[in-house]
């Protein structure tokens, strides 16, 4: 039996509304003043009820207390054979649109229209193509929903493994039940890490993120490769919590980073064109970077 199924059985592993309940509050925490998105004022972003954030914080805790080193490593010996199943991209989409963000009350998208639209605005002001490539796939690792990982086991804010918790990540109280929180392995700055050894060489939480950098390792350009894989990386892009593993490579490529994450927050257009108008460009994007099948 795995750690998932032994474990968490008797836990509520969905207590979001949805998936992008966790962005929503992402946004709480890190409006941005020089959002792309000009039809809106920042103060108008993401205006929630307190009560609204009970969902949030429960998912916190079940995410702080079960993503362990132990856990990390399972996920990735079990997901990253790539042996669930062989399907186009376009598949992988279909089932993303069934996850529609019915709290959101900046919009009805579904998970489809906000991957276009995070990946037009790209296009718009002139990015590389790979770049809008990756605005269309970067929330594809979603589809782990589709093989039964629970909420905080496919979104969050991610964060290393196998070394002390920074205060930094949004509500650190909850780490005090994960069992490496008093492993003097893992308890420690450094853990099992060195200094500045890069981020290359460490464990980060198991999420969409880590899957989908992985699915695309092979077909798209390193700077797309830490757009990927750290777009939700917040304690270290946004709070600097992990400069102390972080090589120089990893530095300058986050500039990359930061360059990507406000699309994915702050892109969000209501004038947006129809996907039949932009399919054929999308449909000649992906087939010059990825192949037919891509295996999950």
């Amino acid at each position: 039996m795995s750690i998932t199924d032994n474990t968490f059985a008797n836990e509520n592993n969905s207590p979001l509304d949805n998936l992008d309940q966790w962005e929503n509050d992402v946004l709480d925490r890190y409006p941005d003043p020089a959002s792309i998105n000009k039809d809106k004022k920042e103060e108008e972003f993401r205006n929630y009820e307190e009560t609204s954030k009970d969902g949030v914080k429960e998912f916190y805790r079940l995410n702080h207390k079960y993503q362990t080193y132990d856990f990390v490593l399972e996920k990735k010996a079990d997901y990253l054979k790539f042996d669930k199943r062989e399907m186009p991209i376009w598949n992988a989409f279909d089932f993303l649109n069934e996850l529609v963000d019915d709290s959101d009350p900046d919009t009805d998208l579904d998970q489809m229209q906000h991957l276009v639209q995070t990946s037009e605005a790209i296009r718009n002001d002139g990015h590389p193509d790979w770049m809008v490539l990756v605005g269309l796939i970067h929330d594809m690792g979603k589809v782990l929903c589709l093989f039964g990982e629970p909420q905080w086991g496919v979104v969050g804010d991610t964060f290393p493994v196998g070394c002390a918790y920074s205060d930094k990540i949004v509500y650190p109280e909850f780490f005090k039940a994960n069992p490496d929180y008093d492993n003097k392995k893992f308890n420690t700055k450094l853990g099992i890490y060195t200094e500045n050894c890069g981020l290359d060489q460490v464990h980060m939480s198991w999420g969409h993120d880590e899957y989908v950098y992985h699915m695309m390792k092979d077909y798209i350009p390193e700077p797309g490769l830490y757009m990927l894989r750290y777009h939700s990386f917040y304690s270290q892009h946004r709070e600097n919590a992990y400069d102390h593993l972080m090589n120089e490579k990893d530095h300058e490529m986050f500039k990359w980073v930061a360059l990507f994450n406000p699309y994915d927050l702050y892109s969000k257009n209501p004038n947006q064109k129809s996907w039949e108008e932009l399919k054929p460009y999308y449909q000649a994007l992906v087939a010059k970077y990825l192949p037919t099948n891509l295996k999950f």
